[in-house]
């Protein structure tokens, strides 16, 4: 049994992440190397510098949607804010709605003067509803212009416009996410094509990232939290590209979401088996990770999955002095924060 309370670490508040780096790619970037327990400074766009010829960058391309939606009840005028946590079937979400006391099954909850509707059909546990929309046009457009960007509980101001862009990877194609895949933030395609042009191959894996990943272990015990199913899709030629890699290359993981994937899908040998479907994957010590041997990643919140993650790849006592390497530099922490690189 692993206990909780190992999972945390004390951090100053003004070092989290209010907004986004200036230029993506000029954020910090701290390089840790497990083999020989060092850790050095760089800037991002000196990603290059580590990689080599052969090496498989592997990215998340999930879309962030805007999941946050205001609207009015019909009967009352009421307002009604409805966060959107995961797509069900036949036009049917599974949503938080605050205030929901009074919201009734049946009833009609419009946004944008009617343009969408959300008919609530069941409350489920821990606050959450299923609801079925009605719209006219196609919905994740509608969605572009009624909802708004789902930024995390620690970013404590309202979303901007800026936000539409800068929460959101360069290379985001398949909507269904209410979280960033973080770690890719901060690329820009000037810096892929570096890395293309070095020789280094560049993959997408798709995971639709849920709001769970803000959710901390409240457990004593970590083995005793859940992760809540998100979707997953990888495809032959990504399992091909990452099978008949060269022995001794990196398997770059951008991001534990994509970790989450690539892990998901490797057999016992390393060798990765294309699909879809859902995964639940939460990795934590005594795990031995199959393929990804390198990682790229931001700074997570402590007791969180993230956090536990990382802690298991680079080592719990290494990530932690790494941490207070960051602290002690002033590094910006959590979304829109720095970078750490994992070889």
């Amino acid at each position: 049994m692993v206990e909780t309370v190992g999972f945390e670490y004390a951090l100053p508040e003004e070092l989290i992440a209010q907004q986004p780096a200036k230029v993506r790619d000029e954020c910090n970037l701290l390089v840790l190397d497990r083999k020989k327990k060092s850790i050095c400074h760089s800037i991002f766009k000196g990603l290059p510098s580590f990689l080599e010829e052969g090496d498989i960058l592997v990215m998340n391309d999930t879309l962030v949607i805007p999941a946050r939606l205001i609207g009015v009840k019909e009967e009352t005028g009421a307002r009604v804010e409805v966060f959107l946590l995961r797509e069900r079937e036949n036009s049917s979400w599974e949503v938080l709605m605050r205030p929901s006391k009074r919201v009734r099954i049946g009833g009609s909850i419009n946004f944008c003067g009617g343009k969408l509707r959300a008919i609530p059909k069941e409350k489920v546990n821990d606050g959450k509803w299923i609801v079925t929309f009605e719209y006219s046009d196609d919905f994740y457009r509608i969605l572009e212009e009624v909802g708004e960007v789902p930024l995390p509980p620690y970013i404590r101001r309202e979303a901007r416009m800026e936000d539409r862009e800068r929460y959101q990877t360069v290379y985001a194609e398949k909507p269904g996410a209410v979280a960033a895949p973080t770690a890719g933030l901060h690329f820009t395609k000037e810096l892929l094509n570096l890395l293309r042009g070095k020789g280094v191959k560049v993959v997408n894996v798709t995971l639709s990232t849920g709001a769970g990943t803000f959710r901390p272990i409240k457990e004593e015990r970590i083995e005793e939290h859940f992760i809540e199913p998100e979707f997953y899709e990888i495809g032959e030629s990504a399992c091909g590209i990452i099978n008949e890699r060269e022995p001794g290359k990196k398997v770059v993981s951008v991001g534990t979401t994509t970790t989450r994937v690539l892990e998901t899908v490797s057999g016992e040998d390393g060798k990765l088996k294309a699909g879809n479907g859902w995964t639940d994957l939460f990795i934590y010590p005594g795990y031995k990770f199959k393929t990804v041997n390198s990682l790229i990643t931001n700074f997570h919140p402590p007791r969180s999955t993230t956090f536990v993650l990382t802690c298991t790849f680079c080592g719990r006592d290494f990530l932690l002095k790494a941490y207070q390497s960051a602290i002690e530099k002033k590094y910006r922490f959590f979304s829109y924060g720095d970078a750490m690189l994992v070889l």
